[in-house]
């Protein structure tokens, strides 16, 4: 059983039929959807697997490793990184946006919504899947991260030549679940302004990513 309210696509669920039977599953299910009754989270049960939704896992092409949602009203909509384009940009994502315009040379065409990479094989990985209102990480010991540990070794084992970025040490100690004879993994400093100074400003990632998918056969990523 996924959540009330929620779907996911095929490809995952088929993919992840074992996890959704494991018991911390269980436990993670009935605790977030108690949660939801009773208190202010994020982002929407609706909008929980809203990563999988938008890039089904024969699509997946890059991944991009978050920690948990935004925690202020009306940011998290299930990607991670990404703000509808009604709400300020965060200030990682501002420094996103700004190292693909300095690393690519072109401005990045997202704005603050990130759907658009989504749609195009970026799966924009929460390693945490929902938080409670203003009070960041409140989510990060219920389960999600051994679900989200699954998916990324999923995409291991069952995709070629994936690109993972992991900015920051919390997504670099994931890099142990990846087969990187079969993948690329590409690491830096953490995009927060307290960080990006320190590694991921000039680290062009992006540029790295789209040679090495044409170099691969496939599409480039439209920043």
């Amino acid at each position: 059983m996924i959540f009330t309210h929620t779907r996911l696509d095929p490809s995952w669920e088929d993919a992840l039929h074992q996890e959704f039977l494991e018991p911390y599953y269980e436990t993670l299910r009935a605790t977030i959807s108690q949660a939801y009754d009773t208190k202010v989270i994020y982002p929407l049960q609706t909008e929980i697997f809203a990563a999988f939704n938008l890039c089904p896992l024969p699509n997946v092409r890059v991944v991009i490793l978050g920690q948990d949602p935004y925690h202020g009203e009306g940011e998290a909509h299930g990607l991670a990184f990404s703000v509808r384009d009604d709400v300020a940009v965060p200030p990682s994502l501002r420094n996103v946006l700004k190292e693909i315009a300095t690393g690519t040379g072109t401005p990045a065409t997202a704005t603050s919504d990130l759907t658009n990479w989504a749609t195009q094989g970026v799966l924009l990985l929460n390693s945490t899947l929902t938080v409670e209102k203003d009070n960041a990480g409140s989510h990060q010991t219920l389960g999600w991260e051994q679900f989200t540990d699954s998916v990324i070794k999923i995409i291991s084992d069952s995709q070629s030549n994936v690109v993972f970025l992991l900015w920051g040490a919390f997504a670099q100690k994931k890099q142990r679940l990846i087969d990187e004879t079969k993948h690329l993994v590409l690491v830096a400093a953490h995009p927060s302004p307290l960080s990006a100074h320190r590694g991921f400003f000039d680290c062009r990632h992006f540029t790295a990513t789209n040679e090495y998918l044409k170099g691969h056969g496939f599409k480039e990523i439209i920043w």
